[in-house]
């Protein structure tokens, strides 16, 4: 098979792919961030939102057929995908469909992942696609998943699971596997409190990344039968995938960087340390997250607003900052930034100090404040003289400190009541 020919390939696999992206998490690991919004709308990398990277990998990779299904908290997300996501061209069979929690077969809500899609298999019937793919909503990555759908096809399994290696400190967050020498999983255990390391290897072992392929028919005998279990959590790691293995063909993927053969990037920002941490790795000189790759463009809703300004440059009041990322209607006035993150329409007025911090859009940030170690939420304003990050037991009575030590800081916290009617 020539390349052009592959290529060809690819292209019709990913072209007879449905995504399905499983957005209705509130990710409560993220404490108050996510207590207006659910975690795949939080805003990530200084404009963007959690889940434009799962979308940007299904336009990316060829896959235009997507529907996102929601549940908690999902208006700022129904905002940002009609804003931002409406150029699919429906006369060309592209379409990113928005699916709410609505009763459609059920009486409940979501009970799990696998019962969210259990409650639109009329809409996959509907759109009769070879393939199905699956995917979480909140996680950080770039991923062609045309290799993983040729693997797939390749294999003749009946499901893929997208793997990657995480150390064992980490393991029992995720669904852990084991597989054979063809990659065929042979064990799957979901979060399990002692996971097993990697054949050969005791400081990783081999996780799921919610990543997804089925054989459409595959799928919907699967949640058919889960959904008449009443044991069932209705789970795909935790019943689907673990009840198949001994009965179907289930192939372990694993996500590596096509030029070396190492592991790709891929974050979980579960947690505000987490979260913190990889806004700050897209700061640095060459991050392993490249977010000005041309080849592969993350796609967002973008406002329109005015280049980023500093301005003063006088001794002691002096906008300036060094090794940071600022969005587009950002003003610096008479400050100084370092190392920090700031979206769209941050204001820092004069003789303030940031540091380390991710800084959310619509913010006001008073005269004379210190901030360290922090990230700020959308729409705070930061009265003059205010101290975060400095003083442990002073951030501790006012805000979320975090087990390393990033401060939260919301509205809420500030007593700033942005969510509530008047």
């Amino acid at each position: 098979m020539t390349d052009q020919d592959s290529e060809r390939y690819v292209s019709r696999l990913t072209k007879g792919t449905l995504a399905l992206v499983l957005a209705g998490g509130r990710g409560s690991r993220l404490k108050q961030l996510t207590q207006w919004r659910a975690k795949p709308a939080v805003p990530f990398g200084g404009k963007f939102r959690i889940i434009d990277f799962p979308l940007s990998n299904c336009v990316n990779s060829g896959i235009r057929k997507v529907c996102i299904l929601t549940q908690y908290k999902s208006h700022s997300l129904f905002q940002h995908v009609q804003r931002g996501w409406g150029f699919m061209r429906g006369e060309l069979g592209e379409f990113i469909e928005l699916l709410p929690a609505q009763q459609r077969l059920e009486t409940s809500w979501y009970k799990g992942t696998a019962d969210a899609i259990y409650q639109n298999i009329d809409i996959i019937r509907s759109h009769n696609p070879e393939f199905v793919l699956v995917l979480a909503g909140d996680h950080i990555y770039k991923m062609d998943y045309g290799p993983m759908l040729a693997a797939h096809a390749k294999a003749g399994a009946d499901i893929t699971v997208g793997c990657i290696e995480v150390p064992m400190r980490e393991a029992s967050s995720f669904g852990v596997m084991a597989v054979d020498e063809n990659n065929r999983i042979v064990e799957f255990t979901e979060k399990p409190a002692q996971p097993a390391p990697m054949p050969g290897r005791d400081d990783v072992a081999l996780a799921s990344m919610g990543i997804y392929v089925y054989r459409t028919e595959v799928l919907i005998n699967e949640l058919l039968r889960d959904a008449d279990d009443p044991d069932s959590t209705h789970d795909f790691g935790g019943d689907i995938i673990p009840g198949v293995i001994a009965r179907l063909k289930v192939t372990a993927y694993p996500f590596r960087q096509a030029a070396n053969g190492c592991q790709a990037y891929w974050r979980d920002v579960g947690t505000i340390d987490a979260y913190w941490r990889a806004n700050m790795e897209l700061i640095g000189i060459s991050p392993e997250l490249n977010l000005y790759d041309r080849d592969w463009p993350i796609w967002t809703y973008q406002a329109q607003v005015p280049p980023a300004k500093f301005i003063f440059d006088d001794e002691g009041r002096r906008g300036m900052a060094v090794d940071s990322m600022v969005a587009g209607g950002c003003i610096v006035s008479g400050s100084y930034v370092r190392h920090s993150l700031l979206f769209s329409n941050v204001h820092v007025h004069s003789f303030a100090h940031i540091e380390d911090t991710v800084i959310f859009p619509d913010v006001q940030i008073g005269r004379h404040c210190t901030i360290r170690k922090a990230v700020i939420d959308k729409g705070c304003i930061i009265p003059p003289n205010t101290r975060i990050g400095v003083d442990a037991a002073e951030d501790a009575a006012r805000f979320h400190v975090s087990e390393e030590g990033v401060v939260l800081v919301t509205p809420d916290m500030l007593g700033q009541r942005l969510h509530y009617a008047r």
